[in-house]
């Protein structure tokens, strides 16, 4: 039996993404290259990893229990490579995310980056996903996490994350008509989902409170007073989420880390690589049942 670190990233980004076009994109491989991978790695271990669903493949029972090992495999891989030839690094690199995401994921990867590489700088800003994007493409920025409706070109997709409706514990305010909403500002994702998901299903709102933070909407939904649409990973237990019978469901976005081009010998090319290796640490799937 032979699991080298190809055939189990192969494997993880297939777990990842659900999908296994999608998980060609992300390692650089044909679709049927990676279901030959696949099948090459379920004939090495005489257990089958994935079943077919619409639209895409979830992993069966066995598949599970090989995604734990095959994240820590290489985990242990690339930092064994690491330990010879990275910790000389020098320079700083500036990268953008959300101010969701820079309190959920990055306290851990920028712990672990600076013990792999501890004589880098690691500039972190944060703002809305639309000012990243442009601010990638004006060059203020090397690096960014988003969340985006589709896929780009210059993006690596990370994971979905669910939207869900919250509300606070003690009100009900999705039974006010018109429906008072906490939004972030215009242009983004989760303010626009929402309103177009509320006019297709004839759902009368208002725009109640309005704030370019997370932690702003979540202080006006916990007032009782507005409900808002969040992201599923950023939901806390002092939330409650909305059942869909209450209010449509939303879709999902795609959390995806975008770049220009790069070299793949510079800081650039190591910090992308960091932050693929330590998504695929994390839960994959939303929250089913909060």
């Amino acid at each position: 039996m032979n699991l080298t670190p190809d055939l189990l990233k192969t494997f993880v980004a297939a777990a990842q993404t659900q999908n296994f076009t999608q998980a060609a994109q992300k390692v650089s491989l044909t679709q049927s290259a990676v279901s030959h991978q696949i099948r090459k790695l379920e004939t090495e271990l005489g257990k089958p990893l994935f079943e077919r669903v619409p639209h895409g493949v979830t992993l069966t029972r066995h598949g599970k229990s090989l995604l734990k090992y095959a994240n820590q495999l290489i985990r242990l891989h690339d930092e064994a490579i690491a330990t010879f030839s990275e910790s000389h690094i020098k320079g700083q690199i500036t990268l953008g995310t959300t101010e969701e995401y820079a309190t959920l994921y990055f306290p851990r990867i920028l712990k672990r980056f600076a013990e792999k590489y501890p004589l880098v700088q690691v500039n972190l800003h944060c703002d809305r996903s639309d000012s990243l994007r442009k601010m990638l493409k004006q060059g203020k920025l090397e690096l960014c996490l988003r969340n985006t409706a589709t896929i780009g070109t210059d993006a690596v997709f990370l994971r979905k994350e669910a939207l869900v409706w919250v509300g606070a514990h003690d009100a009900e305010p999705e039974r006010e008509s018109p429906l008072p909403l906490a939004m972030f500002n215009e242009e983004c994702i989760n303010r626009q989902w929402a309103i177009e998901a509320l006019e297709k299903n004839s759902i009368r709102y208002r725009i109640a409170y309005s704030s370019p933070s997370i932690s702003g909407i979540v202080a006006a939904v916990q007032s009782g007073l507005a409900i808002a649409p969040i992201g599923a990973s950023t939901f806390t237990p002092n939330l409650r989420v909305i059942s869909s019978d209450k209010l449509p469901v939303l879709p999902s976005a795609n959390i995806c880390l975008y770049h220009p081009p790069y070299d793949k010998s510079s800081i650039q090319s190591n910090l992308i690589k960091h932050i693929i290796n330590e998504f695929s640490d994390l839960n994959l799937l939303p929250p089913q049942n909060l």
